[in-house]
């Protein structure tokens, strides 16, 4: 007997640090209940079938776990005994293949590999007690994926039922010097307000991240077109017919063509070329305009003013500190001259550098690329004046 896909549980969707809100919007717009939030993650009530379609459509998310049972164990062994009592013949195939992953904080175990090992060593027993054949198990996460959590003495193992992480969107073919994270990239647009039918524009656009995401966005296309394998395929009793009908569904609600232009230029031909080559692979290379040249000689358009969004050099992994003050600067000034009417957006690890631009942000947005904590710094591009003219009365 296979576990029900249409049984309720606690699921936990898991994302980079401060991308929370984000995630939480895209949930609740699928029609989810948000249970809990924190800064790297949140939790609903459903069934597999729920994580399907969550892991089809969510654009900021890490993984979503579906959770098989929460029990208590101060050490390893009770943690095996209490496992070997979960019916793991009715979640994996006794022919399949299981890799497992955790996240560990307790005193008596100083290496998580020992606390997967044990798990895999109480999931292993069962299968050959119950079938005298054990699956194959290691660290490949393209088959069926189980979760440890483990906090001092409260343990929940999860159907991991994504595998591998959803925030790579599978279109990266040349990632390019120091790519922003794909998540991170729909994360960022989603806090600039931008509404996908205004034109975005992304000087200095690298391999071309925040041009592609932003693309998909505007073309109502999902992360899940563009992949072809889950964890949650590789479960007992997995049935593919809601899952082609969540494709299909993502596919009748895709858009050919958008209002909005979108704009990516790079000084540099080769990040041009990935650019182009990564958003053929995504399907949106046609609404896309590359130009090779310097992020000053970039044509904004006036009559669709949206948004213009840059992801400089933070003098981090990159570039020399003093050559990235006079990039600044020169932003600053390009914001300011070519860029009347727009919102302007720079990301950066660098609050120094950051001041070189010359324009007061309106808005700081925290994020993290990797371990680097960085900010969204918005600012309002007025044509002309902000101030209204002074009527003096004669």
């Amino acid at each position: 007997m296979s576990i029900s896909f249409e049984q309720k549980s606690k699921i936990i969707i898991t994302c980079p640090k401060f991308i929370a809100p984000y995630l939480s919007k895209e949930v609740t717009d699928l029609g989810f209940t948000i249970t809990d939030q924190w800064s790297t993650g949140v939790a609903i009530e459903g069934t597999i079938n729920d994580c399907i379609k969550l892991n089809f459509y969510i654009r900021t998310g890490n993984q979503v776990l579906w959770l098989i049972k929460d029990f208590e164990a101060v050490n390893a062994d009770l943690m095996y005994k209490e496992a070997l009592t979960i019916d793991w013949e009715n979640i994996i195939k006794k022919d399949g293949y299981l890799c497992i992953t955790s996240n560990v904080e307790n005193d008596t175990i100083d290496n998580n590999l020992f606390a997967n090992v044990k798990l895999k060593d109480a999931i292993v027993d069962r299968m050959k007690e119950k079938f005298g054949i054990r699956p194959d198990s290691g660290p490949e996460r393209n088959k069926l994926v189980i979760h440890l959590f483990w906090r001092e003495n409260q343990v929940s193992v999860f159907i991991d039922t994504s595998g591998e992480t959803l925030s790579k969107h599978n279109y990266r073919k040349l990632p390019g010097s120091a790519p922003m994270q794909e998540s991170l990239a729909a994360a960022t647009i989603m806090a600039s307000g931008w509404d996908g039918k205004t034109d975005f524009v992304n000087p200095m656009c690298g391999s071309g991240t925040l041009a592609i995401e932003a693309a998909l966005m505007a073309l109502n296309k999902y992360p899940g077109l563009l992949r072809a394998y889950y964890s949650f395929m590789h479960i007992e009793g997995y049935n593919d017919e809601y899952y082609q009908s969540i494709r299909t569904e993502g596919r009748a609600i895709a858009l050919k063509s958008t209002p909005a232009k979108i704009i990516a230029t790079d000084i540099n031909p080769n990040a041009i070329n990935a650019t182009r080559m990564n958003a053929q692979t995504a399907g949106v290379d046609h609404i896309i305009d590359f130009e090779v040249c310097d992020f000053r000689d970039t044509k904004v358009p006036s009559d669709n003013l949206g948004v213009v969004m840059i992801n400089p050099e933070y003098g981090e992994r990159l570039g020399e500190y003093e050559d990235l003050e006079i990039i600044y600067k020169a932003i600053g000034d390009f914001l300011k001259t070519s860029c009347q009417g727009y919102k302007g957006f720079i990301f950066t690890a660098s609050p120094n550098l950051a001041k070189k631009v010359g324009l007061k942000a309106s808005q700081k947005t925290e994020f993290f690329n990797s371990k680097l904590e960085c900010r969204l710094l918005a600012y309002e591009l007025y044509g002309g004046s902000k101030r209204e003219p002074k009527i003096v009365s004669q």
